[in-house]
């Protein structure tokens, strides 16, 4: 894909009004509000006993770790906020059962290639613990020496103690949560943290060998304008990430109930919010990052870099990631896996979570069994998100029909994208998403997508703003 500016600020703030509707992030297809709660723990072991894999293909494996500390009022992730460290044994027990039990599901044994903690704030844990939850997954799901094993963590928190056990366990990635550095957003969205503090934490998982240090920053938020995120970005490249997460805020009151204050706070307004991000990336660009997609930046020796250039970048609930084509498990309440042909999510309260387990071994809530249909409409989903293209004689190749002909009414549909400049289209269906379409990029994805007309006839709302 193209690097992008070459924008025309004036064009965009044009065409946001028509565009910027409520679409999904497509981490998964279908997404999950088509799941249903009639695929079970049952259809779940099935799955993973029926795989279509070998014991030479790869695996991922995430585990969810879902207490905090404290609140931030941004968040619409899966979380308890808790002080009671005494839980923790009880979540581990839990978690051990479980591991234990996905591993006698499982029909062929393979070794991780990928590993992802997220939260929730993992290091939550303590040093002690961290280590006892990697032993338990590990002896079930040995890890290659070429895997990449990463987590988020909260600089607030975590510890150089928390740091050298990370890296004795050998996790080599670490994502830091930033948002913003400017005391005044800070303090709107409940989350105090000096950058001296992310500067030390990042200075200690260099010094302990971590190939890859991540920061997630968000705009949109409270009290932000283009000035104070314009401090935030030079106390960043100051630091030197090697990837950058990028997340438009998310106003999802109905699933953030703590967010609804945030209109009395100055959000800022759509035209603000856009040239944040718009100063954003080309400060990003301007600094040797590489922009991978939708939201992620990186180095051009990092990893995430090197899968955009060689086509093995994937979408799932984590983002944008490597490894295509790789199952993964999930591991946790509310914990997400992605299989060859199923979905599959557990029980998001702990207490369900755990009680599932304990009776079923694995926790499922809900699941997904992907028709043919679905499986080609995520792999073009998945080529517009991850690449800003779709050809057409890759689609042939993979399915045994002609691209033009069979989404011809979805290829029509683009027609408002070819004319507003989003995309380019060939006649075979070959089509490439321009550098202003790399901002739409959700809305071009959304033409595939059939079940978002049914979902769109609701009242209920599911998604957030595409842009």
């Amino acid at each position: 894909m193209s690097e992008p500016f070459a924008i025309d600020l004036g064009r965009v703030a044009e065409l946001l009004p028509r565009y910027a509707i409520d679409g999904p992030r497509y981490t998964s297809y279908p997404t999950a509000p088509v799941w249903k709660e009639t695929y079970g723990a049952r259809d779940f072991r099935a799955d993973l006993a029926h795989g279509e894999v070998e014991s030479s293909d790869g695996l991922s494996l995430y585990v969810h770790i879902p207490f905090c500390e404290s609140l931030c009022h941004f968040c619409a992730c899966n979380k308890e906020i808790t002080r009671d460290h005494g839980r923790a044994d009880a979540y581990l027990d839990t978690i051990e059962r479980e591991i234990d039990a996905v591993r006698s599901a499982v029909r062929v044994p393979r070794a991780a290639t990928q590993v992802h903690w997220g939260g929730g704030t993992p290091t939550w844990l303590d040093p002690r613990q961290v280590e006892r939850l990697f032993r338990a997954l590990t002896e079930a799901f040995p890890v290659r020496d070429d895997a990449e094993i990463s987590i988020e963590v909260d600089p607030r928190v975590t510890t150089k103690e928390h740091v050298d056990a990370l890296a004795e366990c050998g996790f080599n990635r670490i994502s830091m949560g930033v948002q913003d550095f400017d005391l005044r957003v800070q303090e709107a969205i409940h989350r105090l943290q000096p950058a001296d503090d992310t500067a030390q934490l990042v200075e200690w998982s260099r010094d302990a060998g971590f190939d890859s240090v991540n920061f997630d920053l968000i705009y949109g938020l409270p009290y932000q304008s283009v000035e104070s995120f314009g401090r935030t970005l030079d106390q960043l490249f100051a630091i030197g990430p090697d990837r950058i997460a990028l997340y438009s805020y998310a106003h999802v009151t109905w699933l953030a109930k703590q967010q609804r204050g945030f209109e009395r706070k100055d959000l800022p307004d759509a035209a603000t919010k856009l040239e944040i991000m718009l100063t954003a990336i080309r400060r990003f660009l301007a600094e040797g990052y590489l922009f991978i997609g939708l939201d992620h930046f990186a180095r051009e020796d990092d990893e995430l870099a090197r899968a955009l250039a060689d086509r093995t970048l994937r979408r799932n609930f984590m983002g944008h990631t490597t490894q295509a084509g790789v199952d993964l498990i999930g591991f946790g309440p509310s914990a997400i896996s992605e299989l060859r042909r199923s979905y599959a999510q557990s029980y998001r309260d702990v207490p369900a979570w755990s009680e599932a387990v304990a009776e079923h071994g694995v926790a499922t809530m809900r699941g997904h069994h992907l028709t043919r249909a679905d499986l080609e409409r995520r792999w073009i989903i998945n080529r517009i998100m991850c690449h800003g293209e779709l050809r057409a004689g890759e689609f042939a190749e993979a399915f045994g029909h002609a691209l033009a002909s069979e989404y011809a009414a979805e290829l029509t549909a683009l027609d408002g994208a070819v004319r507003d400049g989003l995309i380019e289209r060939d006649a075979d269906g070959s089509l490439r998403v321009l550098p202003t379409g790399r901002l739409f990029v959700r809305n071009v994805a959304m033409a595939f997508d059939a079940y978002l007309p049914d979902q769109q006839r609701g009242d209920k709302p599911m998604f957030s703003k595409t842009v």
